[in-house]
Parts: C-alpha cells; sequence; structure tokens
C-alpha cells in the first residue's frame, strides 16, 4: 500500500507529526511495535503526563548544535499544545518551576490524539515489527511482518534508549546510520547516580532521606531536592545533573543551599550549644553522624571552641561536599537518552535530513535531551509539528 507519509513510532513526536500532516490533507500512516500508543506519555509524571514547562527555552536542552532547537520550539510553543489540549476539555495543574500536568489521567492526551488521528484518516498498524527500510527513488520501502509499505516521506519518531521495559531501541539511530547520518555517542540521561565502595556504604545509611541542594558540576548548577538511595543519589537535582555528568568526574553538592554556614558559625562562637546539635537543626540527624563518622566534623565540640580554621573548614565541607560517582543505573531507569542523530546534518526548521530531504528524524531519537519537567515533551511536540508541517 502507498502513502504519502509513513511515520515509524506511536509516541508524542510521531502522533503530534501524524495529525499535523493529515490536516494538510496527507495521507498517514503510522507503524509502532508496541501493543498500544503512547507507552511513555501513559507513565510519565506519575500516570498524570508533565506535557509541558513555561519556561521552554533553547538553554532547557543538550544539543552539540544549540541552536537547533530554537526553530521548532518557536513554530510549536507550549502554548500551543496547551490550547491543543483546553479545546478537547482536558484540565491541567502548573507546579514548582513551570511544569503542567493533566489533572486526571496521561491517559487523556493519549485518547486526543486517537480520536484526532481517526477523524483525520490517520492509519496506526500496532504490533508491526519492521524488517527493513529501503529507498528507491521517489519512495520509501518498508518491510514488515504485517507486509510492505510505500511512502513519499518517512518519518523516523521511534525514541532514545531509556526505559527499554517499554520499548526503547536503537532502531532510529540504526536507519540514521544506514542513510550516513551520524549519530553523537549515546548515554543514560535524567538518571539516578551510583556508587561504588566505601562512598556507597556510606550513602546506604542514608537511604530515604531528601533534602533541598544544590549541585554543581563544571558550569551547570541545579537547585532541587536530593534523595539518598541504596545505590547512592537520586531525586530532581541530580537527575538533571545526570545529564551533563561524565564517568571519572567529581560532583560538589551545596547542602545548605541559601545559607551562608560560616558567617553563622562565627556569629555563634560563644554558644555553649555542640556543634552538631546545632548542624542537626539545618539537616537530618543522620546526615550528621556520616559526616562525623567521616571525620567532616568533629564530634562533641561546642560552638565557642571553634577556631575561625576550623569554622572555615566545616563551612566548605558542607557548603562544597564532593562525591565521585562510579556510573549511573543506566537505561533502566534513566528518563531519556542524551545523544542522538547529529542535528548537524538536519534542518532545523524541517527536521529533515540534509541530504535526503524526503526523511525526517524527530523527537527523543535525534540529539536533543531536555532538562527535566516537561521539556522532552515540549521537543516531542514541537518538533513533531515541525515535520508534519513540511513533509
Amino acid at each position: 500500500m502507498s502513502y504519502d507519509l509513513c511515520i515509524i513510532g506511536a509516541g508524542a513526536a510521531g502522533l503530534m507529526c501524524a495529525i499535523t500532516a493529515a490536516k494538510r490533507g496527507k495521507r498517514v500512516l503510522i507503524l509502532e511495535h508496541n501493543d498500544q500508543l503512547g507507552k511513555k506519555i501513559r507513565i510519565s509524571g506519575g500516570g498524570r503526563c508533565n506535557f509541558t514547562n513555561l519556561h521552554t527555552d533553547a538553554s532547557h536542552y543538550l544539543c552539540q548544535n544549540p541552536h537547533f532547537v530554537k526553530s521548532a520550539l518557536a513554530g510549536y510553543s507550549p502554548y500551543d499544545f496547551i490550547d491543543f489540549i483546553t479545546q478537547a476539555g482536558i484540565e491541567y495543574h502548573e507546579r514548582d518551576h513551570g511544569q503542567l500536568f493533566c489533572n486526571d489521567s496521561a491517559q487523556q492526551i493519549i485518547d486526543l490524539f486517537a480520536k484526532q488521528c481517526q477523524q483525520l484518516g490517520v492509519e496506526i498498524q500496532l504490533q508491526c515489527h519492521i524488517d527493513a527500510v529501503r529507498y528507491h527513488d521517489p519512495h520509501f520501502e518498508i518491510k514488515s511482518h504485517q507486509g510492505s509499505f510505500h511512502s513519499h516521506a518517512l518519518v523516523i519518531a521511534t525514541g532514545g534508549l531509556s526505559l527499554p521495559k517499554i520499548g526503547a531501541s536503537p532502531f532510529g539511530h540504526r536507519i540514521a546510520k544506514q542513510f550516513d547520518i551520524p549519530c553523537v555517542e549515546t548515554a543514560a540521561a535524567l538518571v539516578p547516580l551510583t556508587f561504588t565502595g566505601k562512598e556507597k556504604l556510606a550513602l546506604e545509611q542514608l537511604a530515604g532521606i531528601a533534602i533541598p541542594i544544590a549541585v554543581h558540576y563544571k558550569n551547570h548548577n541545579f537547585c532541587e531536592a536530593m534523595l539518598f538511595t541504596h545505590r547512592g543519589l537520586s531525586g530532581p537535582a541530580i537527575l538533571q545533573i545526570s545529564s551533563y555528568w561524565q564517568p571519572g568526574d567529581f560532583i560538589t553538592i551545596d547542602l545548605l543551599p541559601g545559607q551562608n554556614l560560616q558567617d553563622n558559625l562565627e556569629q555563634l562562637r560563644d554558644s555553649k550549644q555542640h556543634l552538631h546539635n546545632y548542624l542537626a537543626t539545618l539537616l537530618p540527624k543522620r546526615l550528621i553522624n556520616l559526616f562525623i563518622s567521616m571525620g567532616h566534623i568533629p564530634e562533641q565540640m561546642e560552638l565557642r571552641q571553634l577556631s575561625h580554621p576550623s569554622i572555615i573548614k566545616i563551612s566548605q565541607q558542607m557548603h562544597g561536599w564532593q562525591l565521585k560517582p562510579s556510573g549511573t543505573e543506566g537505561y533502566r531507569t534513566a528518563e531519556a537518552t542524551r545523544g542522538g542523530v547529529d542535528t548537524h546534518h538536519l534542518s532545523s526548521k524541517t527536521m529533515a535530513s540534509k541530504h535526503h530531504p524526503n526523511l525526517y528524524f524527530i523527537g527523543e531519537v535525534v540529539d536533543v535531551t531536555g532538562h527535566l519537567g516537561g521539556f522532552n515533551f515540549q521537543w516531542a511536540w514541537s518538533s513533531g509539528y515541525a515535520a508534519g508541517s513540511y513533509c
């Protein structure tokens, strides 16, 4: 069978591309290897889908070509997607840092796309496993166990490598390489950090504790919550910095962001209160006990006994705790993939390959990784809309 457009992948980007192209009168086919549409949409945001972020701009994305995302984001903004869902009666709410979530269920968004596809005549083949993709000028041929399909344009919307339990695979990267389009090396992003040896044993004692922190790595800084786990560190701040962290490097954690421990201790130098008791008013007692056991904090010392150099040393430790992760939890728990199809070989306006003008790459398969908080979904909507407007 022949179509104007075939989209491989029925996730956020693929669905947006499909309805956008269909509204232009294109005959569209979506091929999806899962048995459901939008699996990642369904499980995101605790089942309520953090579908966009009001603060979306290029600064919230990692990409080797930092200007690449600007055109698509300008062409389809968070407010465009808000209009799309509100017209369908889907109610939402805003949380911290401009994050928007459905009031009810992420399934509402999936149902909206499914309804739009049905109304616009978009055909969808689920559980369709693709064997090969070939280009026979001027058409693509997609061979699958459900038969062969032909289309004038082909869109790859197969996502990255994160969350393999819901079907993530390197299929899209293989297609890019097949057509001589290079890929940037991939790694797990928005993922918990793990530790080994003494650091792992130390952090295990704090499992379950969550505190607000500021984490620094090179010139990147995030001030959000951190969670101690049995494997190491997680929580929003850690997930954010993980997208930038490189193996073998240290991260620096400020346990008291927005405070000045040195000034506070200097002002309390006449106090008979013990240092560890004072610090326990600022941080969890288990954490203070760990610092004592590691020799970072003197035990059984009154504040009035602290010398100026020791105050500086304690303050530096609390505001600049250096830890060296051994790795990450990997794609199994990662929320995104760093790297992907090299954007230098794609049009930022249309998402088309510069050398194969009817071949498009959208969403997470591309070397664009958003920060935590709805930015990756917005990239899916924006890049899908861009491709659907031209293919």
